[in-house]
């Protein structure tokens, strides 16, 4: 009997890294809402009052940066005034010219993974699905309850025995509160409200610890406990450190950044070998170069998990799915304003996204 432990770790929309991915993402809407063609770039940092928004757009959109990153904080639930500073500058015209020459191209270079398996219903690693679902759970609970605030983190220790989860080994919930609650107090909220209501009791046991803000008290929280950056939390937002991450994060980034669009790609081919009992774990890596309408190389590993051969499966993936960056934006449908669905809990394992669904696959 081989026994293992993984863990994975989650955060809630009030954290600082979280915040500037959502301003990121709501300037991308926004941009693509006006102007579909939009190409942008335009991240932001907060610290305590302050955010920074800045980077590169090339649009005919007209957008009112400070605007929506504040209506981001006072929608997340943040009620401090903040100051916003705007250093946005028109996209590189070298970069827009590699893009748009002829066939659209990838607008930089770069690997890209996806990753699927059949562990959890969404075909993600059992671990970041279970402290997505708390992270969500927890965001969901403190809406209705004044005495948390918008800060939080989750993370979750699987325990595997001969490749499958046999059950979970720890539970960490770490929640921003107000002074009107006891740590007794926090910790019965959190079992009864977040951990029993999402965690399925069979991977539960005696032996399970839950470790409800072990630090203490929590009440600084926010970008006025930690400084905030966009595309910090690559590990988050794909599979939990289950299987490799490419070199840029997704949050800004139109659908010609292959760092996020195909990376979404990958992920749908993935899972659809998965969903069509091709395989039982599949792992794609995809490579491109700046200006370059196709990927330059196509890894595939299946950990031993399929009937099929390596190259078989490369078969069958080639008659079924196009890796050039224009129809990837075509297939998935991507200029249109849908990347603030995918900004908190996971931009995999969502049903409704289109690299999610599932298709009939000619062998």
């Amino acid at each position: 009997m081989e026994k293992m432990y993984f863990t994975s770790e989650s955060v809630t929309s009030g954290h600082p890294d979280k915040i500037c991915d959502l301003i990121a993402d709501s300037i991308l809407d926004e941009a693509i809402r006006q102007d579909p063609d939009s190409h942008m770039a335009v991240e932001a940092t907060i610290k305590d009052d302050f955010i920074l928004v800045y980077g590169e757009a090339g649009t005919k959109a007209v957008i009112d940066y400070a605007a929506i990153a504040k209506k981001v904080l006072k929608d997340i639930g943040y009620t401090e005034d903040y100051q916003v500073l705007v250093k946005v500058n028109k996209q590189s015209a070298e970069i827009n010219n590699a893009v748009l020459d002829g066939e659209i191209s990838a607008g930089d270079q770069g690997i890209m993974f996806g990753y699927a398996s059949d562990e959890s219903k969404g075909y993600m690693p059992f671990a970041i699905d279970c402290a997505h679902m708390l992270a969500k759970k927890l965001e969901e609970v403190r809406r209705q309850d004044p005495r948390l605030r918008p800060d939080g983190k989750t993370q979750v220790t699987a325990e595997y025995i001969d490749g499958k989860v046999a059950r979970v080994d720890t539970i960490v919930v770490s929640t921003q509160h107000t002074k009107d609650i006891t740590q007794k107090e926090l910790h019965d909220l959190i079992i009864e409200k977040v951990i029993k209501p999402v965690v399925d009791p069979k991977f539960l046991d005696e032996n399970t610890k839950y470790l409800i803000n072990p630090s203490g008290s929590f009440i600084l929280g926010g970008s006025f406990g930690d400084s905030g950056t966009t595309g910090r939390k690559i590990v988050v937002d794909s599979y939990g450190g289950y299987a490799p991450i490419g070199g840029g994060c997704f949050s800004s980034k139109d659908p010609t950044k292959v760092d996020r669009s195909a990376a979404y790609y990958a992920r749908y081919v993935c899972k659809n070998l998965v969903a069509n009992h091709l395989c039982r774990r599949c792992q794609l890596q995809l490579s491109y170069a700046i200006g370059e309408p196709r990927p330059l190389s196509i890894h595939l590993d299946t950990f031993g998990t399929s009937e099929y051969t390596d190259e078989q499966l490369l078969d069958i993936i080639n008659r079924n799915f196009d890796f050039s960056v224009s129809n990837i934006i075509k297939e998935l449908d991507l200029k249109r304003p849908i990347y603030t669905e995918t900004t908190n809990y996971g931009h995999f394992g969502k049903p409704w996204l289109p690299w999610e669904q599932i298709k009939e696959l000619s062998r």
